[in-house]
């Protein structure tokens, strides 16, 4: 995965349900700082509120609950440059300040549903909260950790048929 996909991945998963309860990881700008920190990105209030804002529309995008057009904000000035530099073309991102995670994560998504369409979903666990990217061949994977909810998951179909069964 590549570190815009990881940060988009991250941040779609940042509302995990936890001991029952659904968790918001960015619920206050100290905390949203630090996320921000550890992904290596501006740590401004700005950017804190942007990232809720773009997570917010992501998640529902990805659970088809919205359309794509309430991204248009985050990506509103995102330019990129060209440069000559040694006879190779180097590319430069411009980003509005304000929202340089939050256009990183649209441009992410972006480039996810174009060059790997469906990959990126929501787990099957109901109960669960978080996303996925699936990588596999296949492209079958249906729990955010096979370990966790696709235990569960398994474990609650075997229990409902030796139930079921007379």
């Amino acid at each position: 995965m590549d570190v815009d996909e990881t940060l988009l991945l991250d941040l779609l998963n940042t509302t995990p349900v936890v001991g029952g309860a659904p968790r918001d990881e960015l619920a206050d700008a100290d905390a949203g700082r630090r996320w921000l920190s550890a992904h290596g990105r501006p740590t401004g209030v700005d950017e804190w509120r942007a990232l809720r804002e773009v997570r917010s529309v992501l998640q529902a995008i990805v659970r088809h609950d919205a359309s794509p057009d309430g991204l248009a904000p985050f990506v509103e000035g995102v330019t990129r440059r060209a440069t000559l530099i040694d006879g190779s073309v180097e590319w430069t991102l411009d980003l509005p300040e304000g929202r340089t995670a939050a256009a990183r994560v649209v441009l992410a998504w972006d480039e996810l549903r174009r060059s790997s369409p469906g990959r990126l979903r929501p787990c099957a666990n109901e109960e669960c909260r978080l996303f996925l990217i699936d990588h596999s061949k296949p492209n079958r994977a249906r729990w955010c950790s096979m370990a966790v909810c696709g235990n569960r998951m398994k474990a609650r179909r075997h229990y409902h048929r030796t139930r079921e069964t007379p």
